[in-house]
């Protein structure tokens, strides 16, 4: 997550957990299967903080908020090159990410979008597919290293603003108004939190 893929040997990772290659090789037979492992096991934690979210939300606007936090926790360890490496050099474990991306967060969006419709927080003409699809593929643009060069963007800013920017589409005024609301406490919190370190 910190370095990217390719960048990490699997000389470094033996190093890393101080036993031999020899040692690691009888775990995993290859890097891919060791890559696929590990993704396998971040899919799930990604999973269970997904539902954590739900589970702690106030409303669908509060869900959106409550995973944003989250999100920035993710995306600030995480290096841009990563999906790169991914698609290009690990097809299995991509092909999951991607399984994980098209159905399960597809589904964890949808219900967002019905949930905010529901109470009339989110305008009642949105094509619930074609949002939900848009969100999805708006998740990886941050990583898109051509458009947004490592180094010079933060990848977890630009995914602030666009999650930022996606809601304020889907709000009715009351919905608007839980924006504000949740903004300041998000903003009030930061403060604190950074005048606490």
């Amino acid at each position: 997550m910190q370095y990217g893929i390719r960048s990490v040997s699997m000389d470094d990772i033996a190093n890393h957990l101080g036993m031999s290659k020899k040692t690691l090789y009888q775990y995993f037979s290859d890097k891919d299967e060791l890559v696929t492992a590990v993704l396998n096991t971040h899919i799930n934690e990604m999973q269970t903080d997904c539902s954590h979210c739900r589970v702690q939300a106030i409303d669908a606007v509060h869900e959106i908020f409550v995973t944003m936090d989250t999100i920035m926790l993710e995306i600030g360890n995480r290096n841009p090159m990563l999906l790169y490496d991914l698609e290009k050099f690990h097809f299995n474990a991509y092909s999951k990410f991607k399984e994980h991306k098209d159905k399960f967060l597809y589904t964890v969006i949808r219900k967002n979008i019905e949930w905010g419709i529901k109470d009339e927080l989110y305008r009642s003409d949105i094509d619930v597919d074609v949002m939900s699809r848009y969100r999805i593929e708006s998740m990886l643009f941050p990583f898109n290293v051509t458009v947004f060069p490592p180094g010079k963007y933060n990848q977890a800013s630009i995914s602030e603003m666009i999650i930022e920017h996606f809601i304020y589409g889907l709000v009715t005024p009351k919905g608007y108004k839980l924006i504000q609301k949740y903004h300041e406490q998000r903003k009030n919190k930061i403060s604190y939190d950074e005048s606490k370190n």
